[in-house]
């Protein structure tokens, strides 16, 4: 397991070299976006009775942020090694697929993880949080990160250059994430719209993620869990699969 550490490290210690980029601005981010949203709507939107829309937006906010960073610390890192050439130096050592996969995506469920908790602690000030189901937040953050973290490892072994990586992000994680309930509940859109969320497995985590905050949701959330766990060990697996033939990577 020495390989697998030290890789651990190696991509911990990336993104934490450069905390400013890599957790400071995702959480700047998330902060405007809530003020914006809150001092347009707190007052026009209620969502569910007795939640105030700020209380509802921020989970979502968090759980945005988590996903993006965590897809994004493991797509950049893997195209940025295949582009300047440094990722002969993780093939040749006799890491297994397991160990590689593994390292990769912990280390972007960590970045993940920090990003949403540093949001939280931000704004716990502002708007009062009470919890009521912690555990099924810590279980959605976990499998969505992990998740994402597995969707960017995907992406940086298909990807040959930024651009290839840039259009995976920007026509299929942004809008995915943005169209996920985020800002709004899917029962305030149209029929046809609200059976089209049901596809978006995003829409489950975050779904669920806000269970946690309000003890309140769309979907019952032991059917969210089985629908991200099912999709996190489908892509799980097809990842172990591509690290294993190689793919872009040996051949």
């Amino acid at each position: 397991m020495t390989g697998f550490y030290t890789l651990l490290y190696k991509e911990v210690l990336r993104f934490w070299k450069v905390s400013l980029q890599t957790i400071l601005a995702p959480v700047i981010t998330a902060l405007l976006y809530l003020l914006i949203f809150s001092h347009v709507l707190e007052d026009r939107v209620q969502v569910y009775e007795q939640v105030r829309y700020t209380a509802f937006l921020l989970p979502g906010l968090v759980m945005m942020s988590m996903l993006q960073n965590a897809f994004a610390n493991s797509s950049s890192s893997l195209i940025q090694s295949k582009i300047t050439g440094n990722i002969v130096f993780i093939l040749l050592p006799p890491l297994t697929a397991l160990e590689f996969f593994g390292a990769y995506v912990l280390a972007s469920m960590m970045r993940g993880i920090m990003v949403g908790v540093s949001v939280i602690l931000l704004t716990c000030w502002l708007i009062p949080l009470s919890l009521p189901h912690p555990l099924w937040s810590l279980i959605f953050a976990l499998l969505g990160c992990a998740m994402l973290g597995t969707l960017g490892l995907i992406a940086g072994i298909w990807a040959d250059k930024f651009d290839q990586l840039a259009g995976f992000q920007n026509f299929l994680i942004q809008p995915m994430t943005f169209l996920a309930g985020v800002f709004y509940s899917i029962h305030s859109l149209p029929s046809f719209w609200q059976g089209l969320s049901r596809f978006n497995p995003f829409f489950y985590m975050i779904d669920g993620f806000r269970y946690g905050f309000l003890g309140a949701s769309d979907i019952a959330p032991m059917h969210s869990l089985a629908i991200v766990a099912g999709s996190t060990a489908v892509l799980a697996a097809f990842c172990l699969h591509l690290l294993k033939t190689g793919y872009k990577l040996r051949h």
